[in-house]
């Protein structure tokens, strides 16, 4: 099933289909699955765990290729390029969220958000140029010099999200980015998502499993056992799941009744 939006978009996902093999068994996580997203756009997508969001995260990122389909980002073959083209592609056009920060503890604010221009060919004047400016967005230019262990999971958070931006990526992708937060940090983070994405005219892609979290985005799709569903079906499908739950918790006590009455 395929998903589109309107304008002009930034990603396509055509007819993509992943496999993988456990204990012999071929297990299918995404099938023929198409998608479309804006540039500039902020899209939510949502899934229970299981249906597929890791497997597409890493397609999207190039981290992993599809058996089938076609996957262009910013007008780049993704899913045909060599691993050592993917590496370069990667570092200039995907910025990664993680729920987990994976800020390097030796390291102060200032170096983890250099860390990704290390692997470009830029002089140490554009490096510190960019950082300063990935920490001014965040609003973290006074805590460039501490280290992890001295900020607190909000601010360790938004050097994630320096991190993220300093190469000036097509595409950011937001993996349960407030999962690990309170509700105050959580807040500020999303705001400063849809600034990044107002502002700056950032494409993000946030994936969730917060309600609250989603409705940030523009749009919201949802992934089901490895498909794209739409809000009509995925009301569907959980009206058939709690009545097959029901199904299953009533019929029981019956036969027991049943048994019990003979």
């Amino acid at each position: 099933m395929g998903l589109t939006m309107a304008g002009q978009a930034i990603m396509h996902i055509r007819n993509v289909t992943k496999s993988f093999t456990r204990g012999g068994e071929k297990i299918t996580v995404l099938k023929n699955l198409s998608l479309e997203v804006g540039e500039g756009e902020f899209l939510g997508l949502m899934g229970p765990s299981g249906s597929g969001k890791t497997t597409l995260l890493n397609l999207i990122a190039g981290l992993d290729r599809p058996d089938t389909g076609e996957l262009r980002i910013g007008g780049a073959l993704v899913s045909q390029m060599t691993e050592a083209q993917l590496a370069t592609w990667r570092t200039r056009n995907i910025g990664f969220i993680f729920q987990f920060y994976h800020l390097l503890p030796v390291l102060n604010a200032y170096e983890n958000v250099e860390l990704p221009l290390l692997l470009l060919p830029l002089g140490a004047a554009q490096r510190r140029t960019q950082v300063l400016t990935a920490l001014d967005l965040v609003g973290l230019t006074d805590r460039m010099h501490h280290r992890p262990g001295q900020l607190s999971g909000g601010q360790q958070q938004r050097v994630g999200i320096a991190r993220a931006i300093v190469t000036d990526p097509t595409l950011i992708v937001a993996d349960e980015p407030t999962g690990d937060l309170d509700s105050r940090s959580a807040e500020d983070i999303l705001n400063l998502l849809v600034e990044l994405q107002k502002g700056l005219r950032k494409t993000i892609m946030l994936v969730t499993h917060d309600p609250r979290a989603a409705d940030r985005a523009e749009r919201i799709v949802h992934l089901e056992k490895g498909q794209l569903v739409d809000a009509a079906t995925l009301d569907q499908l959980r009206r058939q799941e709690l009545d097959h739950a029901l199904r299953t918790a009533v019929a029981p006590a019956g036969d027991t009744n049943i048994q019990r009455a003979n």
